[in-house]
C-alpha cells in the first residue's frame, strides 16, 4: 500500500472517532463565606452573632458554604459546601516560613459538593468535585476557567455517574472566624463565586428517533410531525425521550416505570424550537418503559422550522429537526 493511501485510510479512521460530548455548566454562588479555624476552643464555635473578617493563614483548616443562585444561567437554589485540608501554598519562588517550594503554583486542596435545587426548591441532584485550588488551569480546561485543577468525581440524582473536571471563573469569599454564628450567614452577608464544571454525563436527554423521523407527535391525534403534517406555532406537541433522570415517585435505576399514572421528572426540563423557548406543560415517565419519558410542550409563536433541543437537569441533548408551518 502506498504511503499516501495509508495516510488517507488513517485520516478516515481518525475522523470517524467521535469524542464523548462534554457539557460546560456554570454554577453561580452568593453569600459565600469561608469559616477559618482561627481557634480550636470548641466553646467559642458559632457563638458570635456579628460578622467577622480575618486573614487566611498557612497551615490552617476552613469550611466554606454559599447559596447557589443560578445554574447555566437559569435561576436555581441549593448550596455549595467545601472542606479544605491544611492550606499549604506551593510556589517555585516561595516566601520563607509561609510557602512551600514546588514546581507548581497552588493554594490549597478542596473537597466540594454542589447540591442543586430548582428555583422552586425541588431537589435535582449533587455534583462532587475535588482537587487543587489556585494556580493555572490544566490543559484542555474550559476557556472560561481562570484557575484551579480539579476533577468531578461523581454525582447523584440527575447527575448520577457524571465525571469531568472543574475550576473557578471567580472566587471572592468573605473570610470569617469559626467563632461566627453560621446561622446568620445570609444576614451577615458574604462574597461570590462562579464555578465552571465540564461534565461528561453518564446519560443525557435524547429524543427518540423513528423510521419516520423524531418521535414528536401532534397531541390531538398522536400523528407524527412530518413534512406532510408539520407543527404549527402555538400548537401543543408531545415528544418521547430517554435520559431525563429521576421521577417522583422514584423508580430504581434500570427498572421499568409502573404501569399506572406517569410520574413527573424531578429535573428542570427545557425545550427550544429553532432557538425559541417553548412552554413545557408536562414532563414525566412513560408507563411500562425503562428510561422512557414523554414531554408535552407548546410550540413558540415565533418558532420556525429548525432544530428541536431538549434539556434535562441543565444538560442539553443533541438537536433534531422538525418542520413548523
Amino acid at each position: 500500500m502506498k504511503p499516501h493511501t495509508v495516510f488517507g485510510v488513517l485520516t478516515m479512521v481518525i475522523s470517524g472517532l467521535a469524542q464523548t460530548p462534554a457539557s460546560n455548566l456554570q454554577v453561580d454562588v452568593n453569600n459565600f463565606v469561608l469559616y477559618n479555624y482561627d481557634t480550636f476552643d470548641m466553646n467559642q464555635f458559632g457563638t458570635n452573632p456579628n460578622p467577622t473578617n480575618i486573614m487566611m493563614k498557612t497551615y490552617n483548616f476552613h469550611i466554606a458554604i454559599g447559596d447557589i443562585t443560578a445554574v447555566g444561567g437559569t435561576p436555581a437554589k441549593g448550596a455549595v459546601l467545601c472542606r479544605t485540608v491544611p492550606m499549604f501554598v506551593l510556589s517555585p519562588t516561595p516566601a520563607h516560613g509561609t510557602q512551600a517550594i514546588a514546581d507548581t503554583t497552588r493554594s490549597m486542596i478542596d473537597d466540594c459538593s454542589v447540591e442543586i435545587m430548582t428555583a422552586g426548591g425541588g431537589a435535582v441532584g449533587t455534583i462532587y468535585y475535588s482537587g487543587l485550588y489556585g494556580g493555572p488551569t490544566p490543559p484542555g480546561a474550559p476557556s472560561a476557567s481562570t484557575r484551579s485543577n480539579m476533577i468531578v468525581t461523581g454525582g447523584t440524582g440527575a447527575f448520577f455517574g457524571v465525571r469531568g473536571q472543574a475550576g473557578q471563573i471567580s472566587w471572592t469569599p468573605r473570610v470569617a472566624s469559626v467563632t461566627e454564628d453560621p446561622a446568620n450567614r445570609r444576614l451577615n452577608g458574604g462574597g461570590t463565586q462562579s464555578i465552571i464544571l465540564q461534565l461528561l454525563p453518564m446519560f443525557r436527554p435524547a429524543i427518540v428517533l423513528t423510521s419516520g423521523g423524531p418521535a414528536v407527535v401532534h397531541s390531538g391525534d398522536f400523528s407524527l410531525v412530518s413534512a406532510a403534517k408539520p407543527a404549527k406555532a402555538g400548537e401543543i406537541l408531545t415528544l418521547f425521550a430517554n435520559g431525563l433522570g429521576p421521577t417522583n415517585p422514584a423508580v430504581d435505576y434500570g427498572q421499568p416505570f409502573p404501569a399506572g399514572p406517569s410520574a413527573p421528572v424531578t429535573s428542570p426540563i427545557q425545550v427550544s424550537v429553532n432557538g425559541a423557548a417553548a412552554d413545557v406543560l408536562y414532563a414525566g415517565s412513560y408507563p411500562g418503559a425503562v428510561d422512557g419519558y414523554q414531554v408535552n410542550f407548546r410550540v413558540p409563536a415565533s418558532a420556525a422550522s429548525g432544530s428541536l433541543v431538549l434539556t434535562a437537569g441543565f444538560i442539553a441533548g443533541n438537536p433534531v429537526t422538525i418542520p413548523v408551518q
